[in-house]
């Protein structure tokens, strides 16, 4: 079975504290790397980096707000109380927008090479996978480096599209890889419009990708520790991802025991 430990990550600014799950035995596992959403590591995550490193895998989850601390930087608890609830996004959303896509890339950079150096990490390209923010900084991490990643799977992420000349929809021309999208319903930081454009941006530069929305639910449906949750729409999300991986790796991941999770 597959388990999890704290691991530190050297960057330019500092160690990033980072979950890694990898599979029983002694490899090469290929790798997947594992980009939190804005509520950031905690045990919803490593359950889920678990479930993918008992495919095969070795996962890794940076914290991706290492700058301002450790995790656990919040308390999901407030998530409850209106008034907490706010509080928390106030926390949250300054935090956000520090990753600017030339932080991300960087960073991205440190967590490649720290997989690279590792002798239970297969050689060659990762995958990765985001969740909300995640997902969309995950799609700027494959746009900064396309020979080192291989396919990205992205689960309702906001602002993908946004007015702004960085906007990460508009860097997908050096994508090399296969993406996977799975747009939440009704997401107001991901409209109809959104996806229009984000797919015409995808055709115009010939990526390969798949773009779909998952009807009903709401945005943050994977994250089973928040009301967000929506178990069907997330178990549609395991299958969508391990069909993407098992592309991307052609079969060369160990699969263990995967127990009740099982889910192909």
């Amino acid at each position: 079975m597959a388990g999890t430990t704290t691991v530190e990550v050297p960057t330019s600014d500092g160690a990033a504290d980072a979950y890694l799950a990898r599979p029983d035995g002694d490899g090469p596992f290929p790798a997947v790397l594992f980009f939190m959403d804005a509520f950031g590591l905690r045990p919803r995550l490593a359950e889920m980096a678990e479930r993918i490193a008992a495919r095969g895998y070795l996962v890794l989850v940076p914290n991706l707000f290492h700058r301002t601390g450790r995790m656990p930087q919040f308390d999901l608890a407030d998530l409850a109380d209106p008034q907490r609830r706010g509080e928390l996004f106030g926390q949250i959303v300054p935090l956000i927008s520090t990753l600017t896509p030339e932080l991300v890339a960087r960073d991205t950079g440190a967590y490649l090479g720290f997989l690279a150096a590792r002798g239970d990490v297969a050689p060659g390209p990762v995958a990765i996978v985001g969740y909300c923010m995640g997902g969309t900084n995950a799609l700027r991490a494959i746009e900064a480096h396309p020979d080192r990643i291989a396919a990205l799977a992205s689960f309702h992420a906001g602002r993908v599209v946004t007015d702004e000349s960085d906007s990460p929809h508009r860097g997908v021309g050096t994508v090399t890889g296969e993406l996977y999208f799975a747009h939440a319903d009704r997401d107001e930081s991901m409209t109809a419009d959104h996806i229009a454009t984000l797919e015409g941006a995808l055709d115009a530069a010939g990526v390969s990708y798949r773009s779909e929305v998952y009807t009903g639910a709401p945005h943050g449906f994977t994250m089973a520790d928040t009301a967000m949750y929506d178990e069907q729409a997330a178990e549609r999300h395991w299958t969508a991802l391990f069909d993407l991986l098992e592309r991307t790796f052609r079969g060369t991941a160990r699969r263990s025991d995967d127990g009740p999770h099982a889910s192909a």
